[in-house]
């Protein structure tokens, strides 16, 4: 826990429960149609996925605005998930009450991003103190180094080792709020869950990017639960604006809701996620039931560090590589010469800044690579995370960054020890979504959530109901390296060990004034392991060009994963590729189909503006 300097009140006692008319109100997000003012608009058609991954999918352009709020504000992937946050806000609950409400109606309405079946990074902030929880997936206690191997000992194919049941990790997710929720809930557990499972039931409107991840991904439809439940008679997914209901969920959320997490991780729920992993027919996991009993979500100290003077930036330490990668490249353009503008005539990042900022991320990502995994398994460089952070390592990193491109970065030797750990093969994230919340009392959740690639594993639980429906499982353990050691036999950081978590790219981020604590900015973004470059951007955006949240969420997107140059697709002018390349740049398009969240104080309250690239949507009073 991360004290800072007081501002805010201190926490209210929790209510004694909704009346009538306060649970109706609650209850509205369910019920409300799909299509809200600012909610998403048809997609266009979708665009070439890249290459060597299962992509993020059948990107959307939605009309966003610019929120404005005086009490509270929430911003969330989806217009239902936002409205059931609203409405518990407006019920006198806590940012945490409002996280829960809406992940709970992301499991249904943005199933292919998160979920019950998944893990997340949450940081809380209560007006003193800041805490990070990890509801990230573990290893099953049976899964060995060779778990990712082949019978040839390479390493499986990412599309074999994803799909079934061999990649899912224990979820991680309704356990972490629900001790989060102990500690700084307002409104009775039970109570949060009305607007989901009451969307469950009465169902939604399928939206545009939903159907056309549906339309795109052939592995779903191999499972018999989530064919049945996404895809019509013809076999087509059902097409935007299909109400679709989810009984199997609705049941499975009046468990949780009436019993906590034990109905998840023991009992009947437990029993069939267990068969349906370890009885996959082409690719069956070695989950158990008692590593469901015995999952326990860890609270960790969160990295809170310097920029520009005025910041305390604050973010998620290990198993997170996010916080430590996007501060080691803000903190190494610190120490380069600044390319005037940053932002070129048509306001978007200029050649010569693009070159400085890529070659640090170079530089930050073959750290991450090297020394970033579980920290209950694997000692950080020098004994201390912020090693990788120190200004003098980071000014010695910047160094390197010369005229032309270094094309392929090697790892530094933060703390000054020699290299312990073996570099891992490239790997491949996807998936995700991410909320923010500020509340009336001024607590703050931070919270990015996932189930690791579009639909997790391809497979469907209906938590042995018998109900149509049901909920979708991770595939988190192909976050880890499938090699274990390289060649000469030294040890890979992030390989498999029963009861590891798997290193993430999820950055949840808040932003403290320097100078007296008070909480200046939220923020957070899915896309994998190009999440620190997009947080990278709402940072850069938000507190260094003066942009305002929508003007920052709609910033083109840009990457190096100590690879390619990546350059989000028809959003830079051709003579930006033209000298990214006279400068040695191997420069490549994605769709980078990011969805960051942007809260920012005001004089007056709070702005927010939600990612036009996915289905999100900012609302407050």
């Amino acid at each position: 826990m991360t004290l800072l300097p007081p501002h805010a009140p201190a926490r209210q006692g929790r209510l004694p429960g909704l009346g009538a008319a306060l649970a109706a109100a609650l209850l509205l997000a369910a019920c409300a149609p799909a299509r809200t003012p600012g909610a998403p608009a048809a997609p266009p058609a979708p665009a070439a996925a890249p290459p060597g991954a299962l992509p993020e999918t059948a990107a959307v352009r939605t009309g966003q605005s610019l929120v404005q709020a005086r009490r509270h504000i929430a911003v969330t992937g989806h217009p239902l998930a936002t409205d059931a946050a609203l409405q518990v806000l407006r019920a006198g609950g806590a940012a945490i009450d409002a996280a829960v409400a809406a992940q709970m109606v992301l499991t249904l309405v943005e199933p292919q991003s998160s979920g019950i079946g998944g893990g997340a990074f949450l940081l809380h902030w209560d007006g003193r103190a800041l805490q990070a929880w990890d509801g990230r997936e573990t290893a099953p206690a049976a899964a060995d180094e060779r778990l990712l191997l082949g019978a040839d000992g390479k390493p499986l194919p990412f599309a074999r080792a994803a799909v079934g049941g061999l990649a899912v990790g224990v979820p991680g997710v309704v356990r972490m709020l629900e001790q989060a929720h102990r500690r700084h809930g307002r409104l009775p557990w039970a109570t949060l869950f009305e607007p989901a499972i009451r969307a469950s039931e009465q169902g939604f409107a399928v939206s545009p990017r939903l159907h056309a991840q549906l339309a795109r991904d052939a592995a779903i439809a191999r499972d018999p639960l989530a064919r049945a439940h996404f895809f019509g008679a013809d076999g087509q997914p059902h097409p935007a604006g299909h109400r679709l209901r989810n009984p199997a969920l609705a049941e499975i959320l009046r468990r949780i809701a009436r019993d906590g997490s034990r109905a998840l991780h023991e009992g009947p729920v437990a029993a069939d996620l267990v068969a349906r992993v370890r009885g996959h027919a082409g690719n069956p996991g070695r989950l158990s039931l008692q590593d469901l009993a015995g999952y326990a979500p860890r609270q960790r100290e969160p990295i809170c560090t310097a920029w520009l003077d005025a910041y305390r930036v604050c973010g998620f330490p290990p198993p997170s590589s996010g916080h430590l990668a996007t501060m080691q490249m803000l903190g190494m353009l610190g120490h380069l010469p600044q390319p005037q503008p940053a932002l070129d005539a048509q306001r978007v990042p200029a050649a010569d800044w693009l070159h400085a900022y890529t070659e640090a991320a170079r530089l930050a990502y073959a750290d991450r690579a090297q020394f970033v995994a579980d920290p209950d398994h694997v000692r950080a460089p020098g004994g201390r995370w912020t090693s990788l952070l120190e200004p003098d390592y980071l000014r010695q990193r910047a160094a390197l960054v010369g005229p032309s491109s270094m094309g392929r970065a090697s790892p530094g030797r933060p703390g000054g020890e020699p290299l312990a750990w073996a570099l891992p093969p490239d790997s491949v994230e996807t998936g995700t979504s991410h909320l923010g919340i500020v509340d009336a009392q001024g607590a703050s959740v931070s919270m990015t959530t996932s189930i690791e690639a579009v639909f997790g594993a391809r497979l469907m639980s209906d938590g042995g109901t018998g109900l149509p429906g049901g909920y979708l499982l991770n595939n988190q353990l192909t976050d880890f390296s499938a090699l274990a050691a390289d060649a000469t036999g030294r040890p890979v950081a992030n390989r498999v060990q029963p009861g590891k978590r798997p290193r993430s790219s999820m950055s949840p981020t808040m932003v403290f004034d320097a100078r007296d604590g008070r909480l200046l900015a939220n923020l957070g973004s899915p896309l994998g392991q190009a999440i620190p470059h997009i947080v990278a951007k709402g940072l850069l955006g938000s507190l260094h060009w003066g942009l305002d949240p929508l003007q920052v969420v709609s910033l083109p997107n840009f990457a190096s994963f100590n690879g390619p140059t990546v350059l989000e697709a028809g959003r830079f002018p051709p003579a930006t590729r033209q000298t990214l390349v006279q400068r040695g740049h191997e420069v490549a398009e994605s769709d980078l189909t990011s969805g960051l969240q942007l809260i920012r104080r005001t004089a007056g309250g709070w702005s927010a503006a939600s990612d036009p690239r996915r289905e999100g949507l900012a609302a407050g009073d």
